[in-house]
């Protein structure tokens, strides 16, 4: 078959591989070469008149489209949505595994009772002035030296651009706030150092006291200014990870059940194929994951827009749905106040990948959540404290994405890409899933997992789903992923700067 209806009520379909002017598509003759991904008309749309894929509104025909013409950003214009939303009318009853009977993986339990997948000492930064300190203290330890160590993972420093010239107040502050206790907190870190450098906005004094955090051998703060300089900093902050690292070296695996997972759901370099195989392959995955007791993450709130009405539709109650609603309110303010569009994303590699509008690509991005209940909405970077299926608002740029997803206390994550992605991240550990046989064979040490077999092999959804669950698993419990072995992960930690920066 070259190509591929996916609902009956659709007026376009998708090409499965390159077709050449001329070509038969049910029954009609494409009128020009149509790349691989990218859609055809099966009716006349008359300008003005909407194009529906997935049985679903994704853009309006900015001109007359004629059958078998090449349905585009050429042709497609978008409009902002304007749902009649409906709370809780689709949901799915979740056969729940009984505790006896979970599938476990073998994680790291710590004192407060929470599981790590990873086993790592973390130097966390309060302010771009602190970064290099954070980054020359992590450089220190060597694959040699943590020889000695064998059941810690690595140092690694988070740092980033922002913690001062910004309000000390309001949604940029608050955010930043949650980020840094979440990654202090989080269940994949036996250590944490904290460095500041005194006079920041983003008081490391204030987090600890707004959180109640405690100063341990396996947790420590310190400021520049204080300390006397960046290189005595570097030097104490070297003797301090020096003295964790008997302590955390500790920490041993021990089976757990996979309730205690919860799983970012990420997507990035999206293609036509997103939405078809490897986003809902990943939904299935979550789906048994829910079964088991564990939680599933939906993020980037940008990229659910013009699907959201399908969210509130399986929110658990009409104040979970709502609060979802309010968060793409305030997204279209937000890029009206700074003279952006919604449909500002997709990106030029999505659109050459054959999405044409956000409505199109938000409609492929939700299924990453699969179809069981949404229990809970949440801010960006806030502690996820119910099961099942939840959302977290964010940008839908990765890595500010995924920075808020583990600061929720995601301790894995699984990222969908079709255009080929280098994403990684740390302290959770990032499962790569190819939307596409083509990409994946290119890009083969980048991926885990390709989903291309479920067009060209018929493989099903069930078998997908399975396979992904089953390396969710193995990864939690501490098989590498081809982002870990290549080193990835360093560079990804970008919290999400909201507000004027002054």
């Amino acid at each position: 078959m070259n190509f591929i209806r996916l609902d009956h009520q659709d007026n376009v379909v998708t090409a499965t591989k390159p077709l050449e002017a001329g070509t038969k598509v049910e029954g009609n003759a494409t009128n020009q070469m149509i790349p691989r991904g990218h859609k055809i008309a099966t009716s006349r749309i008359g300008s003005g008149e909407v194009i529906r894929k997935y049985a679903q509104v994704i853009g309006y025909a900015a001109e007359d489209i004629a059958i078998g013409d090449h349905v585009h950003s050429h042709n497609v214009e978008f409009r902002n949505t304007k749902a009649d939303y409906e709370f809780s009318n689709n949901l799915r009853t979740v056969k729940a595994v009984s505790e006896s009977d979970r599938d476990t993986f073998m994680g790291f339990r710590r004192s407060n009772g929470k599981v790590g997948t990873r086993n790592y000492i973390g130097i966390l930064t309060s302010v771009n002035c602190s970064a290099t300190a954070a980054r020359m203290i992590a450089d220190a330890f060597g694959p040699e030296e943590l020889a000695d160590y064998p059941n810690v993972d690595g140092v690694v420093a988070f740092v980033h651009g922002t913690g001062c010239g910004m309000a000390g107040d309001g949604e940029g502050f608050d955010a930043l706030q949650r980020v840094m206790w979440g990654y202090a907190t989080h269940p994949n870190l036996a250590g944490v150092l904290m460095v500041g450098l005194g006079c920041e906005m983003n008081q490391i004094d204030w987090l600890l006291d707004a959180y109640g955090l405690e100063k341990g051998p396996l947790f420590q703060a310190m400021n520049i200014q204080d300390v006397a300089g960046l290189a005595k900093t570097v030097e104490t902050g070297i003797a301090k990870v020096r003295d964790m690292l008997p302590e955390a070296n500790k920490s041993v695996r021990e089976p757990c059940p996979v309730s205690e997972l919860t799983v970012a759901l990420q997507c990035g370099g999206s293609d036509a194929w997103s939405g078809i195989t490897a986003n809902p392959a990943l939904g299935n995955a979550c789906d048994r994951l829910v079964a088991q007791g564990g939680a599933g993450v939906l993020a980037e709130t940008p990229e659910v827009y013009g699907a959201e009405h399908l969210l509130t539709q399986r929110a658990v109650d009409q104040k979970t749905g709502e609060k979802l609603i309010g968060l793409i309110r305030w997204w279209e303010d937000y890029t009206l106040r700074n003279r952006g569009s919604m449909d500002n994303n997709p990106s030029p590699g999505n659109k050459k990948g054959g999405l044409t509008t956000i409505l199109e690509k938000s409609l492929g991005a939700v299924a990453k959540g699969g179809t069981t209940p949404l229990t809970g909405v949440y801010k960006y970077a806030e502690r996820v404290t119910e099961k099942g299926f939840v959302f977290m608002d964010s940008p839908g740029y990765d890595p500010a994405s995924v920075t808020g997803q583990i600061a929720s206390g995601c301790n894995l994550v699984v990222f969908t890409t079709g255009r080929g992605s280098a994403f990684g991240s740390k302290p959770a550990p990032c499962i790569k899933i190819a939307t596409n046989t083509q990409m994946y064979e290119r890009m083969t040490d980048d991926m885990d997992i390709n989903t291309g077999d479920m067009l060209s092999d018929g493989v099903s959804l069930e078998e997908k789903g399975e396979e992904i669950y089953q390396m969710l698993i193995s990864v939690a419990s501490g098989d590498q992923s081809k982002s870990e072995r290549q080193g990835l992960g360093d560079y990804e930690f970008v919290p999400w700067q909201i507000g004027a920066t002054m």
